[in-house]
């Protein structure tokens, strides 16, 4: 029974059936976002929207700032060097210093239209370092889209839940698909989306040692950087510093988001960070694709000049900027994003109150931080029938089956989109479905 829905039943699966959506729990992210906007317009009901993490507070400032001004002075007009400007450059390699406490050279620090194509174009380079190798290792669960990228490239890829093998489990669990000889990177966000999860650093220093012991590159997807909120990574140059397997290896890319950090996201601009070994190492094999073995220049004159030619010129400024601020202690960088953490908190709260459960709920034996994610299932319900459901009473989601989660009973929510306001709103929804589907 569903007396007590939000939107009518035949709306959401009329909706469905019309987007051509034929396994809901395999919906990808921006086809449940097309799904909810188009079912809000017939309906009229404003959902609780949790399915895709867009940036729910307002951009840094002194980016903004920065970026009006650079287009006032023409750089509209200009296509940007491809390496990235000398500003951007320079205030990534501080940044990173400052917060990660690792030295790395402005040469290996370039501009990506945003993390994703610093991930594709990682693949583009890393996956084909080496003709016997096939291509990435993924500890998930992980974005979906990563996955995505892989297929488009013909790039083929493995994948383990991580959450199942914590701490001393991690190592054999990993050399079970390294062993085989064909992983070329192994890909991982930390913290996880969509677990919520942090790697320890003595799980960082194993991943770390078998990257060396294997000869493969770690991609670190940083896309919440310093959002580990049990620890504040806000003050450059003290620890703690944000947790990073550079400390343990030399083959690694670093990719930093400046959309949920700095609420950048629309002028799609992010940071790849190499080491300066990985940026100046040759791999003779790249040559079957590129027009240099350097690793460097293939990734900046192979892979991003084949992808975008290089990266917004506006944007660059504004997250010279913002660095700048930040590295010169005159901008907190958590100081607006610790809000997600209070979100996140009264949301969980009110799952818990009307019968659901956390998937994903410890940190090996610690609670797990609040932050910009968090999972959730309901008793009797997989994810697929879990996440329709929802939609129902004007609450979306995605499904944990995406992210290469093995626990397909649970959704992911995104805590950006739901303001402090809609809280009471979400409270009588999660009521409602409680009410209609009483737990046994």
């Amino acid at each position: 029974m569903k007396k007590n829905a939000v939107v009518n039943p035949d709306v959401v699966d009329s909706k469905i059936r019309e987007l051509g959506i034929s396994n809901l729990g395999e919906a990808k992210i921006r086809e449940v976002v097309k799904l909810v906007n188009g079912i809000q317009e017939v309906s009229g009901e404003k959902f609780i929207r949790m399915e895709m993490g867009v940036p729910g507070l307002e951009p840094a400032a002194v980016g903004t700032e920065a970026e009006i001004q650079a287009l006032k002075n023409g750089v509209a007009s200009k296509y940007a060097n491809i390496e990235g400007i000398p500003e951007f450059k320079y205030e990534v390699s501080r940044f990173v210093k400052l917060f990660l406490d690792l030295d790395v050279a402005p040469a290996s620090c370039i501009p990506t239209v945003g993390s994703m194509q610093g991930s594709i174009a990682s693949f583009m380079v890393a996956n084909r370092n080496a003709h016997n190798r096939e291509g990435t290792l993924f500890l998930d669960p992980g974005f979906p889209v990563q996955k995505q990228q892989c297929i488009v490239l013909g790039h083929s890829f493995r994948t383990f839940d991580v959450y199942n093998y914590r701490g001393d489990k991690l190592e054999a669990k990993m050399r079970e698909h390294l062993d085989t000889g064909l992983v070329s990177t192994i890909l991982y966000s930390n913290p996880n989306n969509p677990s919520w999860i942090c790697f320890t650093e003595e799980e960082l220093k194993t991943i770390g040692e078998l990257a060396y012991e294997y000869d493969v590159v770690v991609i670190e997807d940083l896309a919440y950087f310093g959002m580990d909120f049990r620890k504040d990574l806000s003050v450059p140059g003290k620890p703690p510093f944000q947790s990073t397997v550079a400390r343990y290896t030399d083959n690694y890319i670093l990719l930093i988001s400046s959309s949920k950090l700095f609420s950048y996201a629309g002028q799609r601009i992010g940071m790849m960070v190499m080491s300066d070994h990985l940026f100046n190492r040759r791999y003779p094999d790249l040559l079957r694709y590129y027009t240099s073995d350097n690793f460097g220049h293939s990734m900046i004159y192979g892979a991003l000049y084949a992808l975008s030619a290089g990266t917004s010129h506006s944007a660059q400024y504004a997250l010279a900027a913002i660095l700048k601020a930040a590295n010169d202690g005159k901008f907190n960088i958590l100081e607006n994003v610790r809000e997600y953490a209070e979100r996140a908190r009264i949301m969980k709260k009110l799952f818990l109150n009307n019968g659901f459960s956390m998937v994903y709920d410890k940190d090996i034996d610690l609670e797990l931080a609040d932050g910009f994610f968090f999972t959730f299932s309901y008793p009797g319900f997989g994810g697929a029938d879990l996440l329709r459901e929802m939609l129902y009473y004007g609450i979306s989601s995605i499904t944990l089956e995406i992210t290469g989660s093995d626990r397909k009973e649970g959704l992911r929510a995104c805590v950006s989109q739901v303001k402090l306001d809609q809280m009471s709103l979400l409270e009588k929804r999660l009521q409602k479905f409680q009410k209609d589907h009483p737990a046994s």
